[in-house]
């Protein structure tokens, strides 16, 4: 196991590896994609637009006492949830955290095994736009 991994990360992971069928994964997701506070349709623009996913992704990043808090939503239930694991178990996590994590982690929830190729695509497009804002929230704050 990975221990480098946030703990509200490493517990998410956790969470899906209980999960042994990918139908309880994909209800898993879809839970999380509920649980997700309301987005701001201001921030619906195209800075905050993940690039390379068949959905529409969007997600937002600020810094607050050196943690940061990662916003999000999407039109489609599933990436919806995939993003909402992602703020949920990265969200309290310092920049640097977020920037040195690799997402390997995908594979110790088995959720890649029930992601359909665009889909795991458009989780790694999120989480590459999750670090690339925790890099820009950091530069901003030191500039």
């Amino acid at each position: 196991m990975n221990d480098t991994l946030p703990p509200a990360l490493a517990k998410i992971v956790k969470r899906f590896q209980r999960a042994s069928e990918p139908k309880r994964r994909y209800e898993q997701l879809i839970w999380y994609a509920q649980k997700l506070p309301e987005f701001p349709e201001s921030d619906k623009i195209t800075e905050n637009k993940v690039p390379g996913c068949v959905s529409q992704v969007f997600v937002t990043a600020s810094l607050d006492d050196e943690k940061i808090t990662f916003q999000g939503d999407s039109d489609s239930q599933l990436t919806k949830g995939l993003l909402a694991l992602l703020i949920e178990g990265l969200n309290g996590s310092t920049p640097d955290d977020v920037v040195q994590l690799t997402p390997d982690f995908i594979q110790e929830t088995g959720l890649n095994v029930s992601l359909t190729p665009s889909r795991a695509n458009g989780f790694y497009n999120i989480f590459k736009t999750m670090q690339k804002k925790a890099l820009e929230s950091q530069q901003s704050v030191s500039n």
